[in-house]
C-alpha cells in the first residue's frame, strides 16, 4: 500500500478502485482532497457484503453472530447457499435442528423464530454467510475449509469501523470497462489490481486473456491518472509497453515456505518520479538522492512518451 501512495499523484479529485477486493486501497489512499471515492468489484457476493456492512451494520452483526460455523459440514452447506443463493428444505431443517442443540428451551424456540424471520432479509443472510465463508476458509479464499475454530463475533468491531469509514464511498458492481468510462476524468486517479495473468484459477470471477487485453486498451485511452498492479509476466510487460513499469516484490502469503516472495509489477500511464521526489523531499531534504538504491522497487521500462502528462 505504501508503494501505491508513493507512486500516486499528490492531488486528484476522485479515486476509482476498479477491482476493489477487501477495500484496503479505497480506505488507505492518502489523498484527502478526493471528493469522490468509488469502490467496484465484479464479485456480487463481495459487493453485497460491503453494502450491507456499510448500510446495515447492526443487522449484519446480528446475523453473523446468530450461529457459529465450527465444522466442515456447516462450511459446505454455506457454500451451497452462496452458489444457489437459497436454502433447500433439507438445509433449513438442519439449521433448525442446530438451534435445538445449541440453545436450551425456550431460547431454542426464540432462535427458530429469529432464523425464519431473518430468512426474509436475503441480502443480510447472504452477506453474513459469505463473510463466514471468508473467515473460516484457508487464506480467506471462501472455498476450502480452514479447519480452525473462529468466533466471528470478535470481528463485530471491524464491521462497525468499516460502516463508518465507507459511509461516503460509492460502491459499484460493474464490468471494469463500463465503470472506468463512467467515472474517468482528467483529475481522476484510477487504480486497478485485476486478477493476475495466467492465474485465473485462483479467483472467483473468470478473467480470460481477452479481458486483460480489454483492460489495457481501456486504460490506454483513459483521461485520468492510471496505476495497475500485476504479477511479473513477460506478456504483461509487452502488453503495457506504453506505460512506465516498476518491479517490486512482496511476501507470498499463499506459500507455506518462510521468506518466499512474489514478484509484482506496477504500471502507470504517467511519470511518477517527479511526484516521488516531491513526496520524499517533504519528508527528508536528501532522501530522494538514494531513492533508486533502496532496492524495494525499480523502474524497468520507460515509454518514449507518457500517455498522461
Amino acid at each position: 500500500m505504501w508503494l501505491i501512495n508513493l507512486l500516486a499523484p499528490p492531488r486528484y479529485e476522485r479515486s476509482i478502485d476498479v477491482f476493489g477486493g477487501s477495500g484496503t486501497v479505497t480506505l488507505n489512499l492518502d489523498c484527502s482532497q478526493a471528493n469522490l471515492k468509488v469502490y467496484n468489484d465484479f464479485n456480487a457476493n463481495l459487493v453485497n457484503l460491503l453494502r450491507c456492512a456499510r448500510d446495515k451494520p447492526l443487522a449484519l452483526m446480528r446475523e453473523i453472530g446468530f450461529l457459529n460455523l465450527n465444522a466442515r459440514d456447516d462450511f459446505e452447506m454455506f457454500k451451497k447457499f452462496i452458489n444457489q443463493e437459497e436454502f433447500s428444505d433439507e438445509d433449513l431443517k438442519t439449521e433448525l435442528d442446530l438451534t435445538e442443540i445449541i440453545f436450551p428451551p425456550p431460547k431454542a424456540e426464540e432462535a427458530e423464530k429469529l432464523f425464519i424471520a431473518n430468512g426474509k432479509e436475503k441480502d443480510i443472510k447472504r452477506a453474513a454467510i459469505y463473510y463466514k465463508l471468508l473467515r473460516y476458509s484457508f487464506n480467506a479464499n471462501g472455498d476450502t475449509f480452514g479447519g480452525k475454530k473462529c468466533d466471528v463475533r470478535r470481528f463485530f468491531v471491524d464491521v462497525w469501523k468499516f460502516s463508518r469509514e465507507f459511509r461516503e464511498v460509492t460502491i459499484e458492481n460493474k464490468d471494469f470497462e463500463n465503470l472506468i468510462k463512467q467515472y474517468d476524468r482528467p483529475n481522476a486517479f484510477i487504480y486497478c489490481d485485476p486478477p493476475y495473468y495466467d492465474a485465473e484459477g485462483f479467483y472467483a470471477v473468470v478473467f480470460p486473456k481477452e479481458d486483460h487485453i480489454r483492460l489495457h486498451d481501456t486504460l490506454s485511452n483513459s483521461q485520468g491518472y492510471v496505476m495497475v498492479s500485476y504479477n511479473n509476466a513477460p506478456e504483461i510487460v509487452e502488453m503495457y509497453k506504453d506505460f512506465y513499469i516498476f518491479y517490486t516484490t512482496r511476501a507470498n502469503s499463499m506459500s507455506h515456505k518462510e521468506g518466499e516472495v512474489y514478484e509484482e509489477l506496477i504500471m502507470t500511464n504517467y511519470d511518477p518520479r517527479p511526484f516521488i521526489q516531491q513526496k520524499n523531499h517533504q519528508l527528508n531534504l536528501f532522501s530522494f538522492l538514494n531513492f533508486w538504491s533502496e532496492g524495494d522497487y525499480k523502474l524497468i521500462h520507460e515509454p518514449k512518451k507518457p500517455l498522461k502528462v
